[in-house]
C-alpha cells in the first residue's frame, strides 16, 4: 500500500479566506506523513493552485482536480476541506468533488448549502422542535417595516447577513433608531438578512463529528465576549475568552451535547461540524451550525479535540479515514 494523496483545500472566495489559509496550514502540519502525501491547494478567486514547499504555484486542472507536483500528475485520493464560506462551505465544491468522484471530509453538497443558509436551516430545524430565537427575514429591495420587525423580535435584537461567516456584517441593536443602519450594514455582506431576538444566557459551542457510523460530541466550549457579543474582534482579535470545558452544570452539558448530536442527525451531516447555542434558563437555544469550522490552533474545535484527549493528528486521521474507500 502506497501513501494516500491528500489535497488540503484552503482559501475560498469570501472575507474569510485568510482565516481558512491558516486552518489549512494547521491541517497540513498535523497530518501523518507516514500515511499521507499532503498537498496544500489554494482555491482563490484569482486561481486554483497546488503550492509546493518552495512556494511554486502549480495550477489545478479543474476537469479532474489534478495538478503537477513538479514530477508527476497527482489526482488526490481525498480532499481535506478547510474552506470557510463560499465555495467550500456552501456546497459548490462538495458538489464538484462528488461529480468527480473524489471523497472529501466535509458534509455533502445539499447539507452544506442548507446549513449555510441560516434562514432555511432554522425553518427545517424548528419543525423538529429545535429551540431558536424569534426571527424576521428581509430580502434586499423589499419594503422594510421597522415597527413590524420590532413587534416580532423585540429589542435588543441581532441583525445578521443570512449567508456569511465570522460575524461579518452582524450588529446588536438596542434602540429603534439603530435598526436601519444595522440593516444597511448587513446588506453589504448579503442580499438576505435575518433579524433575531437577542437571547440572554451562556453562549456555548459544540463540535460534533462522525467516526464511521458513530456520532460523537466533543467537550463543550463556553464563549465569554468582552465585546457586546461574539463578533469578529472577539473571534479573531482575542477580545473573548473561550473556556473548555464550559462552566455549566453536568446536566446542561449533557443536554447541549445531545441537542448538537440530534441536529447533526436531523440535518444528515458528515465530518466535523460546530454548533452554537445560548443556554437560557437551562434550555439550549440553537444559533447556527458551521460545517467547516475553523481548525487553526486557536480555534474552538482543535481545543475541544485536545480536551477530549486526542492530538490533531489523531483527530484529522479519523476525518480522512471516514472518507477513504
Amino acid at each position: 500500500m502506497g501513501k494516500k494523496h491528500i489535497a488540503v483545500a484552503m482559501g475560498g472566495y469570501s472575507s474569510e479566506f485568510e482565516i481558512s489559509i491558516n486552518s489549512g496550514g494547521v491541517v497540513c502540519d498535523a497530518l501523518d506523513r507516514n500515511k499521507y502525501e499532503v498537498y496544500p491547494v489554494h482555491i482563490l478567486e484569482e486561481g486554483w493552485y497546488f503550492v509546493s514547499k518552495n512556494g511554486t504555484k502549480h495550477p489545478v486542472n479543474k476537469a479532474d482536480f489534478s495538478f503537477n507536483n513538479g514530477a508527476d500528475t497527482i489526482k488526490p485520493d481525498a480532499v481535506f476541506n478547510t474552506i470557510h464560506g463560499t465555495p467550500g462551505e456552501d456546497g459548490y465544491l462538495q458538489a464538484y468533488w462528488e461529480l468527480l468522484g473524489i471523497p472529501h471530509t466535509s458534509t455533502d453538497y445539499y447539507q452544506a448549502a442548507l446549513s449555510f443558509n441560516k434562514r432555511d436551516c432554522l425553518s427545517v430545524l424548528k419543525n423538529f422542535g429545535v429551540r431558536a430565537a424569534n426571527s424576521f427575514y428581509v430580502n434586499q429591495g423589499s419594503e422594510i417595516n421597522l415597527e413590524e420587525i420590532v413587534k416580532k423580535t423585540g429589542l435588543p435584537c441581532f441583525v445578521k447577513p443570512n449567508r456569511s461567516g465570522s460575524s461579518f456584517g452582524v450588529s446588536k441593536v438596542h434602540e429603534m433608531d439603530e435598526l436601519m443602519p444595522a440593516i444597511e450594514n448587513a446588506f453589504t455582506e448579503d442580499s438576505e438578512i435575518i433579524i433575531e431576538t437577542a437571547i440572554h444566557g451562556v453562549e456555548v459551542s459544540v463540535g460534533v463529528y462522525n467516526d464511521g457510523d458513530k456520532i460523537i460530541a466533543l467537550p463543550v466550549t463556553e464563549i465569554v465576549s468582552e465585546n457586546d457579543f461574539f463578533d469578529y474582534e472577539a473571534k479573531y482579535l482575542g477580545k473573548s475568552q473561550e473556556i473548555t470545558p464550559a462552566r455549566i452544570s453536568e446536566e446542561e452539558t449533557e443536554m447541549v451535547k445531545k441537542e448538537a448530536i440530534r441536529i447533526y442527525r436531523l440535518l444528515n451531516m458528515k465530518g466535523i461540524t460546530r454548533s452554537e447555542f445560548i443556554i437560557q434558563k437551562g434550555k439550549p437555544y440553537f444559533l447556527e451550525i458551521n460545517t467547516n469550522p475553523g481548525l487553526s490552533v486557536e480555534s474552538i474545535v482543535p481545543k475541544q479535540a485536545r480536551e477530549a484527549g486526542m492530538s490533531l493528528t489523531q483527530f484529522f486521521d479519523i476525518l480522512i479515514r471516514n472518507v477513504l474507500k
